[in-house]
């Protein structure tokens, strides 16, 4: 294939420019697709990826987008022999509230017509919960365990705060190698032809076909193409305005820490965790006064949002633990280095204490060799993804994935692969794509915070 004439030109080459390639080669057998990217494949974003997945959301549809590309990544596990490390021992949602009916509304609109099924209460004595003790994705339920009480929630869960009142246990949910997916698609669809090209994005036009100029081997060249995947993560919106095409989307950045847990304060098995509440962090009156003293801190004062996410990392036998919180919502221009926020690793640790007291003794002790990680999570004001056709006769997204693209980003690939050749898609796609824009009610519906879901 000449690289420099082809009939599908993806841009982008983090996970979900991956698999909309793969997709276009495994599935609708496109031969002539080339994959460019101005680095290295499975960096910028999805190097920064917290590797976790669930398939539940706030949203029916959103639900069901998740749902699918749990399904399709457990295909490639099955086929894989578990290449891709995916492990289920759900996501555990925490909170201090002992009738949280908002969330349990959430979380019945989120299964929709399933919810009795896949439902189930326990309170008080109840004996038919079962502990997440292996990690194997096969043998996993589905659904979701709602444990009501302190005292049951401490019987399972005795490191947490004994002030947590209700957990919610999503079941299909867990870790996967996002890098080790990557480079499995990358090999897959290297022998139908699919090529990754490194190059920079520069210019788009458009005659009969598109003209897109780019800076490849130090020197400005040009690739013909029939169609144009925008699949370039946090610059998905300099790319469309190349063909003078905005995107209601903005980036925003968020940040991560991993340390090795050589205190062991987080259990092996325990599931990805999250403390839904929010708080005010505890700090002393000499950080009190120093944080007051600068602007961009001060925030840190006040009250702050809850979800702070703590995960054991590397499996049963590892020793690694990985912090989280989104808190930030201040959009910002995408770099490739991004900024990050010193304090931070600080920060996280803090919050997630609250939950679990274990990890106070690493406040001001963090080790040395941590990893202080972060990227842009681009996405749209009601955080759903843009897949599909965009208003540009030939170009197509799959963009706007936010804090979620790992995990969503087979069912994202399958479902523009499908747009671009005209195959059936689920009834769910056209909310995902710019059509829903179109949509007033559901636009309307959106503007409930509530179905952004957890970031």
């Amino acid at each position: 294939m000449k690289t420099n004439d082809v009939e599908i030109l993806v841009i982008g080459a983090g996970i979900a420019g991956l698999a909309t390639a793969y997709y276009l080669a495994v599935e609708h057998k496109r031969a002539r697709l080339l994959i460019v990217d101005e680095g290295q494949p499975m960096a910028l974003t999805s190097a920064q990826s917290g590797e976790n997945y669930r398939n539940w959301w706030p949203h029916p549809t959103m639900a069901a987008f998740t749902d699918h590309s749990t399904d399709l990544m457990e295909d490639i596990a099955r086929r894989t022999d578990n290449r891709i490390h995916m492990t289920r021992r759900g996501y555990l949602l925490m909170t201090r509230d002992e009738k949280p009916e908002e969330l349990l509304q959430q979380l019945h609109a989120g299964y929709g017509a399933s919810a009795s099924k896949l439902i189930r209460l326990h309170e008080g004595a109840s004996k038919g919960y079962s502990p997440p003790l292996s990690a194997d994705w096969q043998t996993a339920p589905d659904g979701v365990d709602v444990l009501l009480g302190r005292d049951l929630i401490h019987q399972y869960y005795p490191a947490f705060d004994s002030e947590v009142a209700t957990a919610l246990h999503i079941r299909r949910a867990g870790d996967i190698s996002g890098q080790q997916l990557g480079q499995y698609m990358l090999e897959t669809m290297r022998p139908l032809g699919a090529r990754f090209r490194q190059a920079r994005v520069v210019g788009i036009s458009k005659a009969d076909r598109f003209v897109v100029d780019v800076i490849a081997d130090g020197a400005r060249q040009t690739i013909k193409a029939d169609i144009i995947v925008n699949a370039a993560g946090p610059f998905a919106s300099h790319i469309s305005a190349m063909h003078d095409e905005k995107l209601p989307m903005q980036n925003v950045l968020q940040q991560k820490i991993a340390f090795i847990d050589r205190n062991r304060a987080v259990d092996r098995k325990m599931p990805f965790a999250i403390d839904l509440d929010g708080q005010t962090l505890a700090w002393s009156a000499e950080e009190h006064e120093a944080l007051a003293a600068a602007p961009e801190l001060a925030r840190l004062l006040k009250p702050m949002p809850g979800s702070i996410h703590c995960r054991p990392d590397g499996g049963d036998h590892g020793q690694w633990i990985k912090l989280g919180w989104a808190f930030n919502a201040e959009p910002a221009e995408p770099t490739r280095e991004p900024e990050l926020n010193p304090y931070f690793p600080e920060i996280v640790l803090r919050a997630a204490s609250r939950l679990q007291s274990a990890l106070r003794q690493y406040l001001g002790a963090l080790p040395r060799d941590r990893v202080h990680y972060g990227g842009f999570y681009p996405m749209t004001k009601e955080n759903w993804p843009l897949i599909g056709a965009g208003k540009t006769p030939g170009v197509f997204l799959t963009a706007a994935l936010s804090g979620y693209g790992t995990m969503s980003a087979c069912a994202a690939g399958d479902l523009c692969a499908r747009a671009v050749v005209g195959a059936p898609v689920p009834s769910y796609a056209g909310a995902l794509s710019l059509a829903r824009y179109e949509n007033q009610a559901l636009m309307n519906e959106l503007e409930n915070a509530e179905s952004r879901g957890l970031l």
